[in-house]
């Protein structure tokens, strides 16, 4: 659309406005108050955006994208509808525009999220923001009090979109049916049933009951997306592949790690390293998170902005590590036989560390300025820029995508012990 006139064009004299949205059931009426706003002359532009809940260059992004881009050409209409409702208002006297924000890094907390929108802010001359009050940019995880905080402390001004919110026990009776709870049921059925006997009838009985109540109550915590019938079965097929995959990694790395410890002229030498990971955000990323925690030798402990900061006891595990043997499992998992064979960290120099005689980095959790810190900084005297060795971040909530949970925590961080 024509943006606005600098001479104050009828309708529209006020400033811009950045709108962060997601399909949510209060959505349309956001829009609708957004266009009512703007035609009354509070703003003279609309900048609708989506927060990227992926990483340029990762898998399967396109179908990502091309969601987005649906969700964006129909708020635009909208607007433009509701507009063209209003008398003595022209259209093309209200600027709105859509564009999706964060693509280059994974976002995971507040603070990440509210870093971009002031970003995209400063470089639009946009000083207010409303919020739809059901907008949750994390998948299922509630985000806008955290946001709307996170937002108090910038020069913004915030505000909440005056709509009414659907009532609680819609939203519960919403997150009890469809594909996710089929699947949640499913899923805790048959866990239940392979601790228990499954032919014996009081297990079944009592199994189908505890997994009613599981599905009822976590279908949609659980799963932020509808599994596909078409790729779910598909990933369950080349995980069972990757468990003993997996396993022979566990046994492998303790073999070397026993020999390690019961031979005193082998060396030990514990190092915190930073990898660069491709699989994506959601599920993939916490079951490669997990599978390097599950190998002896290597303990992730934080996961940020597609990053795992990983510690190793011994450089052959750092090694392992960097030479992304079970990133490519991982990406084998989700994506199948052709994302397995994309670069390993290290050919593509995404990797980094903080400790010990090879340190290349500074830990970015060194800092203190809370958020503001660089990656990737070179350490001037080639020494690890946390003495006392203790980088380790342990707190951290999980949440899901794709199916299972995710590991986004309130300030951004993962932890995955």
């Amino acid at each position: 659309m024509t943006p606005v006139a600098d001479d104050g064009s009828p309708g529209s004299t006020g400033g811009s406005v950045v709108v962060p949205i997601e399909s949510t059931p209060t959505l349309r009426a956001t829009v609708t108050h957004l266009a009512e706003s703007a035609a009354a002359g509070e703003f003279s532009a609309i900048h609708f955006v989506v927060f990227a809940t992926w990483r340029d260059g990762d898998p399967e992004t396109a179908d990502r994208e091309a969601s987005v881009d649906r969700l964006l050409e129909r708020v635009s209409t909208w607007a433009e509808a509701d507009l063209a409702d209003v008398d003595d208002v022209d259209v093309g006297d209200v600027e709105v525009v859509t564009t999706v924000v964060g693509g280059d890094e994974y976002l995971f907390g507040a603070d990440d999220y509210v870093r971009e929108l002031v970003a995209y802010a400063d470089d639009n001359g946009i000083e207010h923001v409303v919020l739809d009050p059901e907008y949750t940019p994390v998948g299922n995880t509630t985000l806008l009090q955290s946001l709307e905080f996170a937002l108090s402390r910038t020069d913004l001004v915030v505000r909440e979109a005056p709509v009414a919110r659907p009532t609680r026990r819609e939203r519960l009776r919403k997150e009890a049916t469809g594909i996710r709870f089929a699947a949640m049921f499913g899923l805790s059925l048959a866990f239940y049933l392979a601790l228990g006997d499954p032919l014996y009838p009081f297990d079944v009985v009592t199994g189908v009951a505890s997994a009613a109540v599981v599905a009822i109550t976590l279908s949609r915590v659980s799963f932020d997306a509808d599994p596909s019938p078409t790729r779910t079965p598909m990933r369950l097929l080349r995980g069972a592949v990757y468990v003993p995959a997996l396993l022979l990694e566990i046994l492998k790395s303790n073999l070397v790690v026993a020999r390690v410890i019961l031979d005193p002229r082998l060396p030990i030498e514990p190092s915190l390293n930073r990898v660069r990971v491709i699989v994506g955000s959601g599920l993939p990323v916490t079951t490669l998170a997990n599978s390097i925690t599950l190998t002896p030798g290597t303990l992730t402990v934080r996961a940020r902005d597609g990053n795992l900061y990983v510690h190793s006891l011994i450089p052959w595990a750092r090694d392992g590590l960097f030479d992304g043997s079970l990133e490519r499992w991982t990406r084998f998992v989700f994506y199948g036989r052709e994302a397995a064979r994309l670069p390993t960290p290290r050919e593509r120099d995404d990797v980094g560390i903080f400790q010990g005689p090879d340190a290349t980095e500074e830990y970015p959790g060194a800092r203190a300025d809370g958020g503001s810190e660089r990656e990737g900084a070179p350490v001037a005297d080639g020494s690890a820029a946390d003495a006392d060795g203790s980088a380790a971040d342990t707190d951290a909530t999980g949440d899901d995508s794709d199916g299972a949970d995710t590991t986004a925590g309130g300030d951004g961080e993962v932890t995955t012990e």
